[in-house]
């Protein structure tokens, strides 16, 4: 995998110790690399000091970036001092990538002429001259930080996964097999809004999609190539061979289309016309899609796709898409999340077996073999959903955790209990919001990426539960 690579900019005012500069080079150099980075430097003698105070010197640098366009995912904007407002918006007024503003702490004992930074009060001032000119930019706590500390390691991390959710975002694909059964008014989406905030709708009719399948002959090699695979992917012991095979099939014609279209992410009609044509339920489908790192939904949930790639662009780890399922006891704080088979490998406790699905079995036994079962491992986490409305894409955030709490064996599907502060009223701002009965689901606490990717650079609607 490639590294992302950050563009390297140091700023200066001639009134504070520009000595500070040389050093401030290296120092970020090392603390990017030693973070996993990789980065661009404009040559030492491109400007004076190595560094960006005028607007001539700032021009210099955009050009230099534009010579190295696509070749970085982010600016660092460093102040070893005070630094320029002037120099650094003629420097960066032109890029469409994030930008990271740092700036160096004082040191008591160094607060002499020589070595007083005042980068304190200077990163407010670029701060205010970017807001001026509508330049989009990043800032983390704490507001003064040295490159060579675990703190700007978090800032830098955190400064990644909002490089890799903003360039992911700005412009994506997602496949929509099959249309939104009438059944379902909650998962209505408005393509002319997605489309404005640079997510286009591919939808291509079920009836193509069955074509497809079969085209397929049994005896085909990729078809009991990707049987194995599958076999190799969860438990199919219980599975008949025919149904396998199908859902071989299957699952090859979904990788046709995201090869053949490009899409990004798809979401799904997993009901109930696979079960009346084909006799299989495509739940493991999606949960392998999903471990192989492409966002798959199901129920043609294209909101929940939607939140669920901005969470795998931010964590890197594989997303799902839930329903807010069941009270777990008396605890107001705890809820089981759940669906039918659709959840990663690398999210559950163990290896899924697959089975009939039994909310299928019940009017059609044997019509739907495909659902994953098994429970959701323990791991900290962030929910979130949008929708599209009066012509905007409004989102939520917000945190929780999965535990170690049982959750009977005749529960069927993949399922797990979340904990999440506040939940009660949490569920009652929802509602009232009309957000849909499903959430996205992703390993880690990123909140505070999504928070700012969403709101400083993609310009989504975010509300606080």
């Amino acid at each position: 995998m490639k590294k992302q690579t950050f563009a390297l900019y140091f700023g200066n005012r001639g009134f504070f110790p520009e000595s500070l500069i040389e050093t401030a080079r290296e120092e970020m150099k090392q603390a990017v690399t030693e973070a996993g980075y990789d980065y661009i430097i404009p040559p030492i003698d491109m400007t004076r000091y190595g560094a960006v105070e005028t607007s001539e010197e700032g021009r210099k640098y955009a050009e230099w970036l534009k010579e190295h366009e696509g070749k970085y995912d982010g600016i660092i904007i460093s102040l070893p001092n005070f630094g320029d407002e002037n120099g650094a918006v003629a420097a960066v007024s032109e890029t469409d990538k994030p930008i990271f503003l740092q700036a160096y702490p004082d040191e008591i004992g160094k607060m002499d002429f020589e070595h007083r930074r005042d980068s304190y009060c200077g990163k407010f001032s670029i701060e205010d001259y970017f807001h001026q000119c509508g330049i989009r930019y990043t800032v983390f706590e704490p507001h003064v930080v040295h490159p060579l500390t675990m703190k700007f390691k978090q800032n830098l991390d955190d400064f990644a996964a909002v490089c890799r959710v903003v360039n992911g975002m700005k412009k994506f694909t997602v496949g929509i097999l099959g249309a939104r059964t009438s059944k379902f008014k909650t998962v209505r989406y408005d393509e002319i809004t997605l489309q404005k905030y640079g997510i286009t709708c591919e939808s291509f009719d079920l009836s193509d999609l069955f074509y497809r399948v079969r085209q397929y002959s049994d005896k085909d090699s990729k078809v009991i190539e990707r049987m194995n695979q599958l076999r190799q992917y969860t438990d199919f012991s219980h599975v008949p061979e025919d149904k396998l095979c199908t859902l071989g099939k299957v699952s090859m014609v979904i990788d046709d289309y995201i090869s053949e279209f490009k899409l990004d992410c798809i979401t799904l009609r997993c009901w109930e016309e696979m079960q009346t044509e084909l006799g299989i339920a495509p739940c493991v489908l999606l949960s392998e899609l999903n471990d192989r790192g492409i966002v798959a939904s199901c129920e043609i949930d294209l909101c929940s796709a939607i939140s669920m790639y901005a969470m795998q662009l931010a964590s890197e780890k594989p997303t799902a898409c839930l329903d807010w399922n069941n009270n777990y006891g008396s605890d107001p704080n705890k809820v089981i999340l759940f669906h039918c088979g659709s959840t990663a490998q690398q999210l559950m406790k163990g290896r899924g077996v697959v089975s009939d699905h039994k909310m299928f079995a019940k009017a059609c036994p044997g019509c739907g073999w495909g659902s994953n079962e098994g429970r959701i491992a323990s791991f900290p986490m962030t929910f979130s959903n949008c929708k599209t409305e009066d012509g905007k894409l409004t989102c939520y955030i917000d945190e929780g955790s999965f535990t170690d709490d049982e959750i009977e064996n005749r529960f069927f599907g993949c399922g797990g209990v979340a904990v999440i502060d506040d939940l009660q009223r949490k569920l009652i701002r929802l509602g009232r919001e009309g957000f849909r009965h499903h959430t996205a689901i992703g390993v880690g606490h990123m909140a505070k990426i999504l928070n700012e990717a969403f709101t400083y650079y993609l310009n989504y609607n975010v509300i606080e539960l």
